[in-house]
């Protein structure tokens, strides 16, 4: 594992941590005084570019500038358009109902709680998951064709989040669809087309760490954790919990993926495909 500046890359940990608590900490402030804590959902992509961010102005000189440019611009245009499409969404509603089902039951102060358990726990997590994001800036050399590899997996989770989300939005629009299962475009494929996207843009990113074994072996955790939040965490299986006595959703399931995208199956009829 040599070639890897590992002091520089230690300092940068530090950097990359103080950045995120700072992300954190000014949300907090504005979330407190607006009485909404659903604004540290915004925060989570504006995190990541604040990383990012500082990664790329400590890490000036120690790898290809091109490299650190392509992390950099990689990690902002995904981290605000998240950020964006999160605030957009979210604007002139009140608490999310997660939050408020875990601050209804809050020991003593639900601001104090809600720091501890939500704000400084998301902060620490920027920072895991910001692994490959930050040991990309420090690997010596030009981007290898298995970099170029994730910078195209990057580009398909990108989209797969950006389509997913806008054809969500105009399901939602239809005052005829409320109450309906959305299953049309790239949800008919899979039952979390944005989840899905993540996975491919945490997997992209860590492959732009990988022409450092060092860089690799340091940053494997993200995707792996990202990967573990998505499916088994606090993405699909909390989302499936809380939309699976909706009508329509067991059909949805049977005939959708639950993950990885594929063609829906044909719906049966008396033992036989329905032609």
């Amino acid at each position: 594992m040599s070639g890897f500046p590992w002091g520089a890359f230690a300092l940068n940990l530090a950097w990359a941590a103080a950045a995120a608590l700072a992300v954190m900490l000014v949300t907090f402030a504005v979330a407190v005084r607006a009485g909404v804590h659903r604004i540290v959902d915004v925060a989570w992509g504006i995190g990541f570019t604040a990383v990012a961010a500082v990664t790329f102005a400590a890490g000036a000189g120690y790898a290809d500038l091109g490299r650190r440019v392509l992390v950099t611009l990689l990690t902002a245009v995904w981290g605000m358009r998240l950020a964006a499409h999160i605030a957009r969404r979210g604007r002139g509603h009140g608490e999310d109902p997660r939050y408020e089902a875990m601050l209804a039951k809050a020991p003593g102060n639900r601001n104090a709680y809600a720091l501890r358990m939500v704000y400084l726990l998301q902060g620490a997590l920027v920072w895991l998951v910001s692994l490959p994001v930050q040991a990309a800036q420090y690997v010596p050399g030009t981007p290898s064709l298995v970099a170029w590899a994730g910078t195209a997996l990057w580009a398909v989770g990108l989209g797969f989040e950006a389509v997913g989300d806008a054809q969500l939005a105009r399901f939602k629009a239809d005052p005829d669809n409320r109450g309906r299962i959305m299953d049309r475009g790239l949800w008919s494929w899979t039952r979390h087309p944005n989840y899905f996207g993540d996975f491919c843009v945490w997997w992209g990113l860590f492959l732009l760490a990988c022409d450092s074994p060092a860089a690799a072996a340091v940053s494997v955790v993200s995707p792996v954790v990202m990967s573990l939040l998505l499916i088994r965490g606090s993405g699909k299986r909390l989302l499936e919990q809380h939309m699976a006595d909706r009508p329509g959703f067991a059909e949805y399931t049977a005939r959708t993926s639950g993950f990885f995208p594929r063609p829906p199956k044909r719906a049966r009829t008396g033992g036989r495909r329905k032609p």
